[in-house]
């Protein structure tokens, strides 16, 4: 019965156990604010703001704008300040 299963690995065309062509491995990406120590996130700067929220008014998540947790959060709490203040709208009509 082993060996059934060992044949069956190995008429898989060769490829590695972890290989699956649908799915390639993607760059880890960077935080922009922890490899940039002059960016500045600032909620009245409506244009720098725009880069982390969708085009409904949703914030996008960590794995989409690629910012570590720690800056996650900042970006989460300066995007709600902005929509508190009317600088960004909370949705799109």
């Amino acid at each position: 019965m082993a060996d059934k299963k060992q044949n069956r690995r190995n008429n898989n065309k060769n490829y590695d156990e972890d290989y699956n062509p649908r799915f390639r491995k993607q760059r880890k990406k960077v935080c922009i604010m922890c490899s940039d120590k002059n960016f500045e996130l600032d909620y009245k700067n409506a244009d720098q703001l725009k880069k982390f929220v969708n085009e409904k008014g949703k914030i996008l998540p960590r794995r989409t704008t690629g910012a570590c947790a720690k800056h996650q959060r900042d970006i989460t709490t300066a995007v709600k300040r902005a929509r508190h203040i009317a600088i960004l709208p909370y949705t799109q009509n």
